[in-house]
């Protein structure tokens, strides 16, 4: 079992930035990807961002890419998401969660954290 918890978040203004990260301990060994996903109000959850830890390769929705940024500390085990540019539809919790594929569908992620609110005024 992994456990992923996130920090960062909070308020923020349109066009601004925010940094979030996730730090993930327990059965690590097992983890390949580490993702980010967020739920909107009223929304259903969605993907954001993805990395891999193999390869550092990552996948971005079409909604982010360009803005937001996922990377990670090999050393701490720890993925940041760096959104810039924010905009007031960026306003969600936001979740990390550990995967074993590359992929945008959350069925390819196990195991998942309480999430963290990030809300961006204009």
């Amino acid at each position: 079992q992994v456990h992923v918890v996130e920090s960062g978040g909070g308020l923020g203004q349109a066009g601004g930035s925010a940094r979030l990260s996730c730090a993930a301990s327990g059965r690590i060994q097992s983890t390949i990807v580490m993702g980010w996903f967020r739920r909107a109000p009223g929304k259903e959850r969605e993907f954001v961002a993805a990395i891999r830890w193999r390869d550092d390769g990552t996948l971005y929705s079409e909604s982010v890419k360009g803005r937001f940024t996922i990377s990670r500390d090999n050393v701490q085990t720890t993925t940041h998401l760096q959104m810039d540019s924010l905009k007031p539809e960026d306003t969600a919790v936001y979740y990390c969660a550990a995967g074993r594929a590359l992929a945008y569908g959350d069925s390819w992620y196990d195991s998942w954290g309480q999430g963290t609110q990030v809300t961006v005024s204009s």
